[in-house]
């Protein structure tokens, strides 16, 4: 029997897609033992040349052909957003349709929703393509690492703001100038605003975070900070302390609580991770037996993240070829999890810091900004000053790295340094994470 698919969205991933099925499609059969047929294609635009050789007949504009047409097994929702999206999912699982996604947003706003659906209509959700693009981290965190309990994640899980920071890093641009150039390169969307205040690497965490315990977590809990406001001077003092900046997505399971939070973060500049560049993703994924893992690769693009949907159609297709009466729920758990689990509240964090102080070059003010941040119980680790000021009122920067402070006293301590009159911007505060040494042979994993 051939596997019928209707895919609903031929931009980018659904050409991407379309394209992988047709050129690899001997292959998937050897594979799969049966055939997967593009049956239908929907998209608002059915004349514009995807380069993919189909036959135009099963264009059309209507995308609820796919969704009542009975001989269709699986649809692709590939037109992103999370309304319209959203009502054809749920009317495809009403049909009793299995539903593969890349829809990232619609699944963090709405996965509640959506994974209740897919279990209530008795069909099964794909959504590989919602993080990291042709990274297989959802089968890693399903499957590969079942059997673990999921310690902690560490995610470059945004191209775009990637890319930024790694030019920004060697180029010494600014970065208007990187966004600039991203967006003539088609890097960018213009404005890149998702990317860049660090929205799109949270609707990826918030799936990270679902999959890690079992339920989906509310995506306005996760802390979010972009990289707007990190300049060429914050990543050459980052540089000179040893660190490198990435954009980050953090995710910690602890006892009864968990770490989820996005923002830039200075790394050591010798880990795996600071070396990530350009468009690249990657992802560090420690379990308690498995040990540390790491996951690398292109976290968009048309062909990576149209081979990602195209694996959960090939999963879902080996599913109905054999006739298996047992789905296993979207997240992985087919029993209730402990919901008790809560997201940290970001004032909670305990982490080091680096500061950039801004101040007038004047005796006695980098002791008065120790005095404030020792009332708060923040510690000093090192401080830079450079540069002398060529007018009177000419700032400076005043750098430094703290001891482990909490995120609250932090807060406070920079809310009063930066009324002093000496103070001339506002001060820009990165966290400082300290990533695992891991020794070839750890005796954490190794024991017996």
């Amino acid at each position: 029997m051939a596997v019928n698919v209707g895919i609903i969205g031929f931009g980018t991933v659904g050409a991407g897609t379309a394209e992988v099925l047709i050129r690899n499609r001997d292959l998937i059969k050897k594979r799969i033992g049966e055939e997967i047929k593009i049956k239908r294609i929907a998209d608002l635009d059915i004349e514009r040349d995807r380069g993919v050789p189909i036959d135009r007949s099963i264009l059309t504009k209507d995308a609820m052909e796919i969704i009542e047409d009975p001989d269709i097994h699986i649809v692709a929702e590939l037109i992103g957003g999370t309304t319209t999206a959203k009502e054809l999912i749920i009317s495809a699982m009403q049909k009793g349709k299995h539903v593969v996604t890349a829809n990232k947003a619609l699944l963090a706003e709405h996965g509640k929703e959506i994974y209740e659906s897919a279990r209530r209509y008795g069909v099964w959700l794909g959504f590989e393509a919602s993080v990291a693009g042709g990274i297989p981290i959802i089968g890693v965190l399903k499957k590969g690492l079942a059997a673990n309990k999921i310690c902690s994640v560490l995610g470059i899980l945004n191209g775009t703001s990637n890319y930024i920071l790694t030019r920004m890093k060697k180029q010494g641009l600014t970065y208007k100038e990187v966004v600039s150039e991203a967006v003539q390169l088609g890097i960018a969307e213009d404005p890149p605003t998702l990317d860049v205040d660090g929205t799109d690497a949270a609707h990826k965490l918030a799936i990270i975070v679902a999959l890690m315990v079992g339920f989906p977590v509310d995506y306005r809990d996760i802390y979010k900070e972009g990289i707007t406001e990190i300049t060429p001077d914050d990543i050459r003092f980052s540089d000179e302390f040893g660190y490198t900046i990435k954009l980050l997505a953090i995710a910690r399971h602890h006892e009864n609580r968990v770490e989820a939070r996005v923002h830039p973060a200075m790394i050591p500049k010798e880990s795996i991770l600071a070396n990530v560049d350009e468009v690249f993703n990657a992802i560090y994924v420690e379990g308690d037996f498995v040990g540390p893992n790491l996951y690398y690769g292109l976290g968009a693009g048309r062909k990576p993240t149209g081979s990602a949907v195209a694996s959960d159609i090939i999963s879902l297709a080996r599913y109905i070829i054999g006739g298996q009466s047992h789905l296993t729920s979207p997240l992985g758990f087919n029993c209730a999890p402990d919901e008790a689990l809560r997201i940290q509240p970001m004032e909670e964090l305990k982490s080091r810091y680096y500061f950039r102080v801004s101040a007038v070059d004047r005796p006695g003010v980098l002791s008065s900004i120790s005095g404030i941040l020792g009332k708060h119980g923040i510690s000093i680790e090192s401080v830079i000053q450079k540069g002398r000021r060529k007018k009177e009122n000419d700032s400076v920067p005043i750098v430094m790295l703290t001891h482990e402070a909490v995120e609250r006293d932090v807060r406070r301590a920079i809310s009063e340094i930066d009324k002093l009159d000496v103070v001339k911007d506002k001060t820009v505060v990165i966290r400082v994470l300290t990533l695992p040494r891991l020794k070839p042979w750890d005796s954490r994993f190794n024991e017996g």
